[in-house]
């Protein structure tokens, strides 16, 4: 898909001046060497910087990423899980927007576009959700959806938010944002927290549908029972964490546009 850019010589965040955001997509890779061919060709050309934090693979992944995307930055992780490996990728990121996504071809890069367009339009954070109309998933057991509608009772209960969809690692924000979250999880239970956080810190946050389909090759390293139960201490374990509020009610030119 062709998406063209239109710059519009109007400020944005603090440290933008006349410039259209750079953009980064950071997606975290173990042994994805038959998945990447199928999701680095199709990212749309406004992402500026892709990266790619490698957990230590075992097969070709850099190899191919390499082949795929000369142009990549590939990151060796320095620890360990989906959690670690976003927040090693985010020091490293020099975008003023970074928008994470998984490398199983579960999620789509061609709806990169309909997730920036609310962060020129006033928003910090924006979620990918399954739930909402025009989204939806062929990767989720009905025990997974179930799991999924409870963690997300809990957090709207807890903290006050409107929710369709928790765990899903489809999302993009602001740099500035994610940073002052001061994110602590390492596994899969980092997007829960993530979620939380942003509803803590009153950041300004937005949903928009997206389909997942089923990982194409390989399996995951989730694992629902033990991952289940991390992502519901870290609901609990939140909730009695004082988090410094960081909205401020900034808002972004109107007049940058993705058509």
């Amino acid at each position: 898909m062709a998406v063209n850019a239109v710059m519009a010589r109007r400020p944005s965040r603090e440290y933008l001046k006349t410039e259209f955001p750079k953009i980064t997509l950071l997606i975290p890779a173990l042994n994805e060497e038959k998945n990447l061919p199928h999701v680095l060709p199709r990212i749309p050309a406004i992402v500026d910087e892709v990266i790619i934090v490698d957990g230590l693979s075992t097969d070709r992944t850099l190899e191919i990423a390499k082949e795929l995307r000369p142009d990549s930055r590939i990151l060796s992780q320095d620890g360990r899980g989906k959690g670690n490996a976003l927040k090693y990728g985010v020091s490293h990121a020099t975008g003023d927007i970074i928008i994470m996504m998984d490398a199983d071809v579960s999620m789509n890069p061609e709806e990169i576009p309909e997730f920036i367009k609310p962060l020129l339009n006033g928003y910090d954070f924006v979620k990918g959700s399954r739930f909402l109309p025009g989204g939806g998933t062929t990767d989720m057991g009905m025990y997974r959806v179930f799991g999924n509608k409870v963690f997300k009772f809990l957090v709207n209960l807890l903290y006050g938010g409107r929710y369709t969809d928790l765990c899903y690692g489809y999302n993009a924000f602001w740099r500035d944002a994610f940073k002052k979250m001061e994110i602590t999880s390492d596994g899969f239970e980092v997007e829960t927290e993530i979620n939380v956080k942003v509803l803590k810190t009153g950041l300004k946050v937005i949903e928009v549908p997206s389909y997942e389909v089923s990982r194409l090759n390989g399996t995951s390293n989730l694992k629902s029972f033990k991952d289940g139960l991390r992502i519901l201490w870290t609901i609990f374990r939140l909730r009695f964490t004082k988090t410094r509020k960081i909205g401020d009610g900034r808002r972004v030119s109107k007049n940058w546009k993705i058509i």
